[in-house]
C-alpha cells in the first residue's frame, strides 16, 4: 500500500470546521482566518491568563470579574453587562444583557458550565443579530484546558 501525502490544504480541510448553526450564521471551530482574529486573539489571550491563574470550578461571576480586570490591565476596551434592547419588526420587546462588549466589536459570554449546550450559542447568535455584530466569542472556564471551552461564532 502506498503512503498518502497530504498537503497543508488537505490537513486544513480535516482540522477546521464550519457548523451551519442558522441562516447566515456560522460557528467556527479553529479557522485560520475570520473577521475581527487580531481582537478575538487578545481576547482569548486574557481568558487564558484567568484561566490559568484561577483554574476551573469557580463562579462564572468571579472569571466575570477576573477577565475585565485583565482587560483593563492590557488597555482593551469594554463594556460590561451590557444591557441591549430587543425589537420585534421594529418594536423593542424586552431587554438582554450581554457579559462583555470587547472594542465595540465582540459580543463575549461566559460559563462555567460542566456541560456546554448549543442554546449558548444561538443566544450569541441572537445577540450579534439584534446588535448588528459579526463575531461573538462562548468561553467555559469550567474544563480543564481553556481552548477546550472556547468556541467563536460568526454572523
Amino acid at each position: 500500500m502506498k503512503p498518502q501525502k497530504f498537503t497543508t490544504e488537505d490537513t486544513e480541510k480535516k482540522n477546521f470546521s464550519f457548523i451551519k448553526s442558522s441562516v447566515n450564521s456560522v460557528v467556527a471551530s479553529s479557522p485560520k482566518e475570520f473577521p475581527l482574529k487580531a481582537v478575538t486573539e487578545r481576547i482569548i489571550s486574557c481568558a487564558m491568563e484567568v484561566h490559568s491563574t484561577l483554574g476551573p470550578g469557580l463562579l462564572e461571576s468571579v472569571y466575570e470579574e477576573a477577565l475585565a480586570h485583565e482587560l483593563t490591565i492590557r488597555g482593551i476596551t469594554y463594556e460590561k453587562q451590557k444591557e441591549i434592547v430587543l425589537k420585534y419588526k421594529g418594536k423593542e420587546i424586552g431587554k438582554h444583557r450581554i457579559d462583555f462588549l470587547i472594542e465595540h466589536e465582540v459580543i463575549v459570554e461566559l460559563k462555567a458550565v460542566e456541560t456546554m449546550v448549543r442554546i449558548y450559542e444561538a443566544q450569541i447568535l441572537t445577540c450579534l443579530r439584534a446588535m448588528d455584530k459579526r463575531v461573538g466569542l462562548l468561553i467555559n472556564f469550567n474544563v480543564e484546558r481553556l481552548k477546550d471551552g472556547i468556541k467563536r461564532l460568526i454572523h
